[in-house]
């Protein structure tokens, strides 16, 4: 600050410093002006000029150094009171400024909300023509067509699910309940959607769940875990779906390995990026490169970790490993 100062008065500091040049260049060709009279003049002045800049420096900068450390809250407020008139031109610009851009979130923050209120009304009432519509595929006679429908239902069902969940994910904070639940039961439940699909496509489960009993919130679990077995089947073809739990370091881990496509060693790192689908298989229009990282973020938000292991034509291996019950004070403070 003290550099930049000196930068922004160096003007100033010329001309004095010019001045105090000339009087002694006056002084030493004009022989009637006693030398070291301006010599010690000059010398008083100086240090006269030195202490001047010492204080102006103290009082110009103590609004600027202010106005460095500003959190630029929006408020208008934050930095030291103005003194000069420069000073209240600037204070007096950024609060204008500050005023209108609140102004300008705020707007733009009620239209956000009414435009995701909007569409979360919408999904919710789609919903209620494609229960229709199960309803009406079950009374179809022909399973060829009964088993397209269905599997063109699921997909739709599927993606207003994931919009869904990408829109509370932004308020996924306040959503989050911790409680017991019984992991064997929420798997049923994830897996039974997906029964006429997974017998068409000859995919079977095999769980081996040793510990069945995990605290977490349910409903952003289920999210997680049905994003990863749809994956699962999606990418795989006449094999089973190997889940099984256990505890390891006082810790639950849950496995979900499929045994189809897996992914190339290059795409691994980025599978939970935004809008990230394949390289290898780059055609494929069905994916959003959503789900996973979906996935991600409801994963870290209940502060569980997830290892993906996977090898070309082998199949894939996610593995969530389940926080210790002294790091759930963690997630309900946060």
């Amino acid at each position: 600050m003290i550099l930049t100062y000196l930068r922004e008065r160096r003007s100033w500091i010329l001309l004095f410093v010019c001045l105090q040049l000339l009087f002694l260049v006056i002084a030493f060709l004009d022989a009637a002006i006693p030398f070291h009279s301006i010599l010690y003049v000059v010398l008083i002045s100086t240090i006269v000029f030195v202490f001047f800049v010492v204080f102006r420096y103290n009082k110009e900068t103590s609004f600027y150094k202010k106005l460095v450390e500003w959190d630029q809250n929006l408020n208008g407020t934050g930095f030291a009171k103005p003194d000069s008139p420069y000073e209240h031109i600037v204070a007096s610009t950024l609060t204008e400024q500050a005023d209108m851009l609140k102004r300008t979130a705020t707007t733009n923050r009620t239209l956000l909300e009414q435009e995701q209120d909007d569409l979360l009304s919408w999904i919710h009432e789609v919903k209620t023509p494609l229960t229709a519509m199960h309803l009406m595929m079950e009374r179809l006679e022909d399973s060829g067509v009964k088993a397209s429908l269905k599997y063109e239902w699921l997909r739709i069902h599927l993606l207003l699910d994931q919009q869904l969940h990408q829109k509370r994910m932004t308020f996924i904070e306040n959503d989050v309940y911790m409680e017991n639940i019984d992991l064997e039961s929420l798997l049923f439940q994830e897996i039974k959607p997906l029964q006429s699909w997974c017998i068409q496509k000859g995919i079977g489960f095999d769980l081996q769940l040793n510990v069945s009993d995990i605290q977490t919130d349910v409903k952003w679990l289920a999210f997680s875990i049905r994003q990863i077995i749809t994956n699962a089947v999606k990418y795989s073809e006449s094999s089973d779906i190997l889940i099984k739990s256990f505890r390891e370091h006082e810790q639950v881990k849950l496995e979900i390995q499929d045994f189809g496509r897996g992914i190339d060693p290059r795409d691994l790192p980025r599978i939970f990026d935004k809008g990230f689908t394949s390289t290898t298989y780059h055609q494929d229009n069905a994916s959003t490169g959503m789900g996973l990282y979906l996935t991600k973020k409801a994963a870290d938000a209940l502060h569980i970790t997830i290892d993906v292991q996977s090898a070309v034509g082998e199949g894939t291996r996610f593995i969530l490993t389940f926080p210790m019950k002294n790091d759930f004070v963690k997630i309900m403070s946060t």
